[in-house]
């Protein structure tokens, strides 16, 4: 699955969550679907948030693993933190990609090219039915 979101257009993000869906229909569990249908809306939200430009998202299936990425073009990393309870939803993003990916990262991608943030989840399993 690949899909580029234009910038401010935070309609795609559910849009590139129900694609994700049906990438994972039938190939896992239902929770580890609701996760990582969360985990795409947190990373994606981020993309169009905190950037200028669009994004150029894609997940792929491959041995029992998703994989999903989100490129921006803001070089920028981001930094997970702990948000006080003044926050309201701000700054969760991250945190919940540490808690509930089975691995996470950003790769920057060399000056005026952006970045690739990224997350692994394991999907071997049964889907629903």
């Amino acid at each position: 699955m690949t899909r580029s979101v234009r910038r401010a257009d935070l309609k795609a993000v559910g849009e590139v969550r129900r694609a994700l869906r049906e990438l994972l229909r039938h190939r896992c569990r239902g929770e580890t679907a609701d996760v990582a249908e969360l985990l795409i809306t947190e990373v994606v939200t981020n993309a169009l948030v905190h950037t200028e430009q669009g994004a150029e998202v894609s997940a792929s299936l491959r041995g029992g693993r998703l994989r999903v990425e989100v490129r921006d073009h803001v070089a920028l990393l981001p930094r997970p933190y702990v948000p006080s309870a003044d926050d309201g939803t701000h700054g969760r993003g991250l945190v919940l990609m540490q808690a509930l990916a089975d691995d996470w990262g950003v790769d920057p991608l060399g000056p005026g090219r952006g970045k690739v943030v990224w997350f692994d989840l394991g999907v071997t399993g049964t889907g629903r039915a």
